[in-house]
């Protein structure tokens, strides 16, 4: 499973590939003194490297812990801890140093899942939240992102930018353009928080850019996008500039 690190100076998040599940740990601090009383916790995601663990004791980034499961595990070092003050309080990431991750069992089972983007009792393809701007403008708040975005139709994968975003969708340039209609799957990177999305696209930009609606998403990444939303609130698009919509047939073209 190939795996990205990143752990991001203001949100501590580690990205990539990760598989979001929830499993009761065991960890302890490790110091000079030897082990300390060992506290429970839950993970939020894991991945061959480490996980995202919440518990209701504090510890601090570069703190070494011994993560237990079962009769597995592992020297681990906290890379991130959420400010108590936020959302994120209780929750810390860790990178295993010493040994194999306690989960690997579980990552060898599981596939990621995903989950029907649903709002109101509809799916965002249904609420058109990124369909063509004439019929949805007002519907949902975009906002102005800088963000990678990676497009991945079949095995081809292509890789490009997220420029806009709503609860609904997003607005990619990409270096090649996929036609009107097409299934396909996407990764962005947004302030180093990595979502993954099965979305579709409802409609070309003047062969720059692809808008195009969410259709699921990654389970447990819903509270990952929230998050990245509110981070852009103050920064709301009003309006978008107009925009030629371009027609399936010139799509097919360009694709």
């Amino acid at each position: 499973m190939e795996i990205k690190l990143n752990a991001s100076p203001e949100d501590g998040l580690l990205t990539g590939k990760v598989v979001h599940l929830a499993l009761p740990v065991r960890w302890s601090l490790v110091g000079q003194e030897g082990r300390g009383p060992a506290e429970m916790a839950c993970t939020y995601d894991i991945h061959p490297h480490g996980a995202r663990l919440l518990s209701a004791r504090t510890v601090s980034v570069g703190d070494l812990v011994m993560v237990e499961r079962g009769r597995n595990k592992a020297i681990c070092q906290v890379v991130w801890s959420g400010d108590p003050s936020s959302p994120l309080r209780g929750q810390f990431s860790v990178q295993c140093v010493d040994g194999k991750v306690p989960w690997e069992d579980e990552l060898r089972q599981m596939e990621e899942q995903y989950q029907p983007v649903i709002l109101d009792g509809t799916q965002y393809g249904t609420a058109r939240g990124f369909g063509r701007p004439e019929t949805n403008r007002r519907r949902r708040p975009r906002f102005y992102v800088e963000g990678e975005a990676e497009v991945i139709d079949g095995v081809q994968r292509v890789t490009g930018e997220v420029q806009q975003i709503s609860e609904y969708g997003a607005r990619i340039s990409a270096t090649e353009m996929l036609r009107p209609g097409t299934d396909f799957r996407l990764m962005l990177n947004m302030f180093d928080i990595s979502v993954a999305v099965k979305a579709q696209v409802k409609y070309l930009i003047n062969n720059l850019g692809m808008g195009v609606e969410f259709q699921e998403i990654r389970r447990g990444d819903r509270p990952l996008l929230s998050y990245v939303l509110s981070k852009l609130r103050k920064r709301r698009v009003e309006e978008f500039v107009e925009v030629e919509v371009v027609h399936e047939r010139l799509a097919a073209v360009a694709s």
